[in-house]
């Protein structure tokens, strides 16, 4: 098979990754990939915010599938566009992207199909807003409607920063949910879906925060691990019966059917799970950790998607942790300088750690520079979280850039866990 993946980000490329190591796959097109994606798959350029530019480009490589990474091409409606043109397309339609694109529409989903959820306000205006916040405790959530890759939320821990989260969140003709702070434990948990049926594929914990401690303003994502720990049984048969599932059905019944990948974003409250959001693609980084474990041949899950087959899909996924390591630009989540040279990709990464390239683009002369803010996610898979850990922090050691940053703390709450049960062990000893 030729596949066509849309995107060119640190996801694009684990994708990329997988898809090459899948004996059904002879070829694979990234438009419009990266520097290190270069090095898997035959980068094309493309306008990812134009559905005529992609069509275009799906035309003239006449792949035997496509895979959409990020949320914009989804919101626009390409796999419609794909669709109609017969070619298979793995993602969900412009409609059932709503669950992404529109936190207002979320929010008032989960209320019409009972999936639990915050106590939540839709505000239209400022004054609508500002009336809406004496309802609410400190600290408030304020998410700002429409796509801003994982950057339009503010937590206001006063009235005034509230206030001040409206001004700068709320644009002219565009809406704003308000909703009440949740305690709890945050889970990224991974549903495929096929229009009717969900099964699980995994759950990994992201570090949404720029600084260690989970301090700072919020991010895309630096850094994520998974752990069988992290989805008991238990938990995950709770997750498909009161989350995914009835997503599945609300969305068929209101004529949108959902198929691709479901990322439940889910607060694990002391009375249960509640949806905090969803998107509907893979994670990223969760994907460059989750990826690694993966021994199901991604294909299939993409088929069974695609063909209605989800129920019968068995996924594997292989023993132990995994853990990726996002190493971002000075500034971001700010604004960020480009173009700086890295050193320390020429060296073969260990066994079962992979450098995954997200902003990166290669000059003229051959050297890989920044080209974003989140430039490179180091992964690796181990037997436990703490040497899959050790593993990613080691090779990504071996990188440096100017004004390079990373949080050195990315699974701190499982490994403490771990840590509070041990010396319980060791006390009942």
């Amino acid at each position: 098979m030729k596949i066509l993946v849309i995107g060119g980000g640190g996801r694009e490329h684990a994708l990329c990754w997988a898809l090459r190591r899948s004996p059904r796959v002879t070829a694979v097109v990234c438009a419009p990939g990266n520097a290190g994606i270069a090095a898997v798959a035959e980068c094309v350029p493309v306008r990812q915010t134009s559905v005529a530019d992609m069509v275009r480009v799906a035309d003239a490589v006449k792949p035997d599938l496509v895979v959409i990474g990020p949320e914009v091409p989804l919101a626009a409606g390409i796999v419609d566009a794909l669709s109609a043109r017969g070619i298979r397309t793995f993602g969900p339609t412009q409609a059932a992207a709503r669950l992404e694109s529109s936190k207002a529409f979320t929010k008032d989903f989960l209320q019409r199909h009972g999936i639990p959820t915050a106590r939540y306000v839709v505000a239209h205006s400022t004054e609508e807003a500002t009336a809406a916040l004496p309802a609410f405790a400190m600290p408030v959530v304020l998410k700002a409607d429409g796509l801003h890759a994982g950057k339009g939320v503010v937590i206001a821990q006063s009235p005034r920063e509230a206030e001040q989260a409206v001004a700068d969140l709320l644009a002219p003709g565009a809406s704003l949910v308000i909703e009440e702070f949740l305690q709890g434990e945050e889970l990224s948990f991974f549903a495929l879906c096929d229009g009717e049926h969900a099964v699980s594929i995994a759950a990994a914990q992201d570090h949404k925060r720029i600084g260690e401690g989970d301090t700072g303003p919020n991010t895309g994502g630096m850094g994520a691990y998974c752990t069988d720990a992290l989805l008991p049984d238990a938990l995950r048969d709770r997750l498909l019966r009161e989350v995914a599932q009835p997503t599945v059905d609300g969305m068929r019944a209101e004529d949108s059917p959902f198929r691709g990948i479901l990322f439940c974003g889910i607060m694990l409250c002391a009375d249960g799970p509640r949806v905090l959001e969803f998107n509907t693609r893979w994670g990223d980084p969760e994907t460059e950790a989750i990826l690694l474990r993966l021994q199901t041949d991604i294909v299939d899950l993409f088929e069974a998607s695609i063909n209605g087959r989800v129920r019968d899909l068995a996924v594997r996924l292989r023993p132990g942790a995994s853990a990726c390591v996002v190493l971002a630009s000075a500034g971001y989540p700010g604004a960020v300088q480009t173009g700086t040279v890295i050193h320390g990709l020429h060296a073969t990464p260990p066994p079962d750690t992979e450098i995954f390239h997200a902003g990166t683009a290669i000059y003229a002369d051959g050297e890989v520079v920044t080209a974003g803010g989140r430039v490179l996610a180091v992964a690796a898979v181990a037997e436990n979280l703490q040497e899959a850990l050790a593993q990613a922090y080691a090779a990504a050691g071996t990188i440096t850039f100017a004004g390079m940053q990373f949080r050195r703390d990315i699974g701190h709450r499982a490994l403490s866990r771990a840590q509070r049960q041990d010396r319980q062990e060791s006390d009942q000893v």
